[in-house]
């Protein structure tokens, strides 16, 4: 595959994770041109490297893939990266709604959309995310089949309450950087990004609507992780 992993016999460095992130990447995303010149795009126009890696980019179009769905909600657009893997596993008719504040990213994610073809299919609507989605709720907007939340952790709360309000029986809520190097497990309560994340995490489990799990993920992008729900009949 062109990658020389390096050994270690008492210690695994963030290098190692990474040589192997590169590796699954050769083998299983060589056809995946779209999403690479969409990532390279962002580079080039210095959107900071806070995207999902590319192996985690492929794991949000598979779930969508599986899940069969036609409409997708993200919260969360930066420039775009994600919201292409996902919008490019959707039929035809499918429709995805991103949503982003900053101007500069959008300016950057419709050109991202450009690249990949997706400019018809994906919808980016401007704002602080709590009010477009209370907004979109006072619409009546058609339940979204699968939801992924990516934004200020602080507000994941809040996200997850207009999630369920948008959602379906069968809707796939997906939140991303939920481990952020096992900070998590710091219940002090002075970083705004990990209380949220902890109230999140109650909430779901309070929630007799969803079957949820999470679980850590190693790699390009450091130690963090996922967490996945279901929302139940």
């Amino acid at each position: 595959m062109g990658i020389a992993l390096t050994k270690h016999k008492t210690q695994i460095t963030e290098e190692c994770y990474k040589q192997v992130d590169d590796y699954f990447n050769q083998l299983f995303l060589k056809e995946d041109v779209i999403p690479e010149k969409v990532l390279e795009h962002c580079k080039k126009n210095n959107i900071p490297a806070i995207n999902v890696a590319p192996n985690q980019g492929k794991l949000l179009h598979m779930l969508v893939s599986m899940n069969g769905a036609r409409r997708v909600l993200e919260i969360g657009t930066l420039g775009a990266y994600s919201t292409v893997w996902m919008g490019l596993a959707l039929p035809d008719d499918g429709r995805l709604v991103t949503l982003d504040f900053d101007e500069n990213y959008i300016k950057i994610a419709r050109e991202s959309l450009s690249i990949a073809g997706l400019q018809d299919k994906v919808e980016i609507r401007q704002g602080v995310a709590a009010y477009t989605l209370a907004q979109m709720v006072q619409e009546q907007q058609a339940p979204f089949d699968f939801i992924f939340i990516d934004a200020d952790k602080e507000n994941n709360p809040v996200y997850l309450e207009y999630a369920l309000k948008l959602s379906r029986p069968g809707t796939v809520i997906v939140a991303d950087n939920v481990v952020r190097q096992a900070k998590i497990l710091d219940d002090s309560g002075k970083a705004d990004n990990i209380r949220g994340l902890r109230r999140f995490f109650d909430d779901m489990v309070g929630n007799p609507r969803l079957t949820v799990t999470a679980f850590q993920t190693l790699g390009s992008k450091g130690w963090d992780g996922l967490a996945i729900a279901i929302v139940k009949q």
